[in-house]
């Protein structure tokens, strides 16, 4: 049996489709985590995977935020799964159950921590040394602490102890347990890339939490085989952690073994990060089941890497899926149909010729003949007075107007056609004016004659329109039409005027439109620097300041950024 979990930063990153990326991982059991989708947002592609059965959490107030799903092989249908760690959110059959003491917290504090979708648990049976067990994989995705929001930090550490709650409660009823997922904790300061950095690296709150959930090689070694879990708890009350971290039960000592990475920086080119992604495990399923368990930072398309685990036990598949498996949502079963179905164009050659077919004399009939074939069904007739009329096949309801359509409009062109000069208008124009010239008796001129008055225009730096030009007739241009005589103002002849004029324009646009700052070069690698503009809320929110422009990383590694730091100054 192989588990996966994987913070996949949105489920619409994977190129490939769902299907491959989860035939690559090779898992029975795929956990991902910050799916970012809501149950409006939900495809059938996504939803139903062709060999696997899914189970969605979605967060309930904010869109494209949070959610977790687990995907199963056909072949390891779990036979209970549940949405939330509550159970506020659970109102069908075939539910995990087992919710233990939840007094500690309000009906409103539970519905809270259940609404933004990060955990999903499914029920599966177990075949270890010929004796059928029963595992629940409880996944989640723990809130992140921001530090500009105080109360983040209490409902994160509110969500760690329903979590905990939660998985001793089902632990304690029999049942082995899996806690998998993006935890949002560096556990220890070698799952940290730079633990110095940090002030009171033990004394976070979330590292606390960890260490009361976790039982340490060091807690196995003080632990007696002749002394029972029982015993071992009431003589070490400090020291009662029912799961073990799977990797480090395997590695104890691997360092460098991240998981996440920031993506602004670039950190994943330096292995700049953190360890915030595990497989938990009871006690006794580490010990007796699991043989392996690694990291697979190879795999890109997150800011994190999946985690994986393997077990010595196989998984027994049920016959059938439990209700909360997407496959039974109504708009998957074709009980309903979604809005997007709606809005999906339908190609008309499906469509069957029964269905094409419309009451006659309906409302729908006629505007369809009305628009389609307006006068075509029209036929000469014989008014009572001897004249000729025109009737249809159908006639328009009294009170109301039928609708008329002219045969000569054509459909429109394209748009660049409106700006050209038609060859047809061109035509009339000329024809017009030789009815003017004509009528008013004026001479006409030719670009050889003497133009008199005419010619003292030109000198002025006019250009003169002939009669009968088509120039006439475009709207950049005013005709004078008892003189016969057009004027459109020039710019001085030659290049000089021309590039001089040009030049202007371009110091103008130049002055208006400055561009970003040059960059200057850092002084450790002499490299151009990058641009970057601060987004954190304080007085300094939207300014701009130059970095170095290598990924982040250790300040002992010469290949990383290089504490280069300069603000980019106002202009006057």
């Amino acid at each position: 049996m192989k588990i996966v979990t994987w913070n996949i930063n949105g489920i619409r990153t994977f190129k490939g489709g769902i299907k491959s990326a989860l035939d690559s991982l090779g898992a029975d059991i795929v956990c991902v985590q910050e799916t970012k989708v809501t149950r409006d947002l939900l495809d059938e592609r996504t939803a139903i995977v062709d060999g696997y059965n899914s189970y969605f959490s979605y967060s309930r107030g904010r869109s494209g935020y949070s959610g977790v799903a687990t995907y199963c092989r056909d072949s390891s249908t779990p036979f209970a799964a549940e949405e939330g760690l509550s159970g506020l959110l659970t109102n069908h059959e075939g539910a995990v159950g087992c919710y233990g003491d939840l007094s500690e917290f309000s009906n409103e504090e539970l519905q809270l921590l259940d609404n933004e979708g990060r955990a999903v648990i499914t029920q599966h049976k177990i075949m270890c040394q010929g004796e059928e067990k029963t595992v629940t994989v409880i996944n989640v995705y723990c809130p992140r602490a921001d530090p500009e929001k105080p109360e983040r930090k209490q409902f994160k550490l509110h969500f760690y102890k329903l979590l905990q709650s939660r998985a001793e409660t089902i632990l304690k009823e029999g049942s082995h347990v899996i806690v998998l997922g993006d935890v949002n904790t560096s556990h220890r300061p070698i799952d940290h890339c730079d633990p110095s950095d940090i002030d009171d690296f033990g004394e976070n709150p979330g590292r606390k939490w960890l260490n009361s959930f976790l039982h340490s090689s060091e807690q196995e070694d003080d632990h007696s085989e002749k002394q029972s879990d029982e015993e071992f708890e009431l003589l070490n009350p400090n020291q009662k952690g029912k799961f073990v971290d799977t990797f480090r039960y395997f590695h104890p000592t691997r360092h460098n073994a991240f998981t996440c990475w920031s993506t602004l920086t670039g950190a994943r080119q330096t292995n700049y990060g953190t360890r915030i992604d595990y497989i938990f495990g009871d006690r006794q399923l580490a010990k007796e089941q699991f043989v392996a368990a690694d990291i697979m930072p190879e795999m890109e398309g997150s800011d994190h890497c999946p985690v994986w685990g393997k077990l010595s036990c196989s998984v027994l598949p049920c016959s059938k899926p439990p209700p909360l498996c997407t496959r039974y949502l109504p708009e998957f079963a074709g009980k309903q149909q979604k809005l997007s179905r709606f809005l999906v164009k339908v190609d008309q050659k499906s469509v069957q010729p029964a269905q094409m077919k419309v009451l006659p004399g309906s409302q729908e009939e006629e505007e369809r003949r009305e628009n389609l074939n307006p006068f075509g069904a029209e036929k000469k007739t014989l008014a009572p007075n001897g004249k000729k009329r025109l009737t249809s096949d159908f006639s328009a309801p009294k009170g109301k107007k039928t609708k008329t359509v002219n045969s000569s409009l054509k459909p429109q062109g394209n748009l660049l056609s409106f700006f050209k000069p038609k060859v047809g208008n061109v035509k009339q124009c000329d024809k017009a004016l030789e009815e003017v010239t004509s009528s008013h008796s004026v001479p006409k001129v030719s670009p050889n004659s003497d133009l008199g008055s005419v010619g003292a225009l030109k000198a002025e730096g006019t250009e003169v329109i002939y009669p009968g030009s088509s120039q006439l007739c475009t709207s950049s241009t005013t005709v004078e039409m008892d003189n016969l005589v057009q004027t459109k103002h020039l710019t001085p002849r030659g290049n000089g005027g021309h590039s001089e004029v040009k030049n202007g324009a371009s110091v103008f646009w130049k002055s208006v439109l400055q561009g970003p700052p040059r960059p200057p070069r850092c002084k450790a690698h002499g490299e151009p620097c990058v641009l970057r503009t601060v987004k954190k809320e304080g007085p300094n929110m939207g300014k701009q300041f130059f970095v170095c422009c290598r990924p982040q990383g250790h300040p002992s590694n010469p290949e990383a950024r290089c504490n280069f730091f300069h603000w980019v100054e106002k202009e006057k």
